[in-house]
């Protein structure tokens, strides 16, 4: 005589194993699918970071030429010389050679020797670095909070007054050189109006005591951010304004009003944390984009960042610094795509559901 299911039930009620088991059946399949998760994607990633580092390495040799005639070509040099600089900075070892050897000090953090400055390459850019990241880091707070609360305001009233300005302005803006905005303001906050220095990140002038100091920088950073934010802040409003209008006619905002609400606190409160979830990903592009900075503003104020420095490097040429920045500003925007996907994890249950 076979037990029913009940009894059965019954029986599995009272066997503390089986209790646990089923306690922690769904937990394991989330933590496992999430191992799952973020094991592909972390592999995803990881072979990004390879292939940046494989292509940085060949591209700049097929595209550089020689580097002894790019760093002779001013001067006559005879043969030996040439083949001691060429022995000084390696370039006399076979290809498979400079490769392993390029391979193993990036992952190793030994990122080679300047030509231009001969100074350690890692060394330059932690000097170069807290500058990028004071500009493009203000300028991209800025933008992403003007982006995303202009978005969110101009979605919610399409076709407004407000909204036909806001995004012609935007797009006006975004569809602006950076190079070119930049020379127009120098020319009205610096040239005319004399209101903000042009060049470099505070003056020799200054005294050394730490308040003079941040007010000079702060005073030099102006010009550089809002020519940074001025171009930068249309993606977001435009992304923010869509997210927006798939929202408006949503149920759970008509209820919200149906309880009397404010129009300003249903789109507060109930719409605009609903339309961040697509613009994750360029919150967390933007973080990465922080260490990329702005090659073309830096180079327009003379900002001494990694976006200079970069500038700097093409037209030595100086070829270590050109594949460490390059694998530096790749590695930064990868590493912020994957920190996007692991919050996605969090943030959106279908992708737990299809795990």
């Amino acid at each position: 005589m076979t037990d029913s299911p009940s009894s059965g039930d019954e029986a599995s009620q009272g066997n503390p194993a089986v209790r646990h088991k089923r306690a922690a059946g769904p937990s394991g399949r989330i933590s496992s699918g999430f191992a799952r998760y973020v094991l592909k994607h972390a592999g995803g990633a990881a072979v990004s970071l390879l292939l940046v580092l494989f292509s940085s390495f060949f591209i700049f040799r097929l595209v550089g030429g020689d580097p002894i005639d790019q760093l002779t070509s001013e001067r006559p040099v005879s043969p030996e010389q040439r083949a001691a600089m060429r022995a000084e900075l390696g370039l006399d070892k076979p290809m498979w050679n400079q490769f392993t050897d390029y391979i193993t000090g990036t992952l190793t953090g030994d990122l080679g020797e300047s030509f231009q400055y001969r100074r350690p390459i890692l060394e330059l850019m932690l000097e170069r670095l807290p500058a990028t990241l004071l500009l493009s880091g203000t300028g991209m707070v800025l933008a992403v909070a003007l982006g995303f609360w202009i978005g969110a305001r101009s979605g919610w009233k399409p076709g407004s007054r407000f909204d036909r300005t806001q995004v012609g302005t935007s797009l006006l803006l975004y569809s602006t050189p950076t190079f070119w905005l930049g020379m127009i303001i120098i020319l009205v906050f610096a040239r005319y109006l004399r209101l903000f220095p042009v060049n470099g990140m505070r003056s020799s002038s200054t005294p050394p005591e730490l308040w003079p100091q941040a007010l000079d920088i702060a005073h030099h950073l102006v010009l550089p951010v809002l020519t940074y934010t001025a171009v930068v802040y249309a993606g977001y409003l435009l992304v923010m304004r869509s997210s927006i209008l798939d929202e408006v006619g949503a149920d759970y905002l008509t209820t919200a009003r149906a309880k009397g609400l404010r129009d300003d606190d249903v789109r507060r409160k109930h719409a605009v944390p609903n339309a961040l979830l697509p613009s994750v990903t360029l919150v967390f592009l933007a973080l990465g984009n922080v260490v990329n900075g702005s090659i073309v503003t830096e180079a327009v104020f003379s900002w001494p960042g990694l976006g200079s420095m970069f500038v700097h490097a093409i037209f030595y040429p100086d070829r270590p610094v050109l594949q460490a920045l390059f694998v530096l500003f790749s590695a930064s925007t990868i590493i912020a795509v994957f920190c996007a996907e692991i919050l996605y994890w969090f943030i959106d249950p279908r992708i737990r559901r299809s795990s």
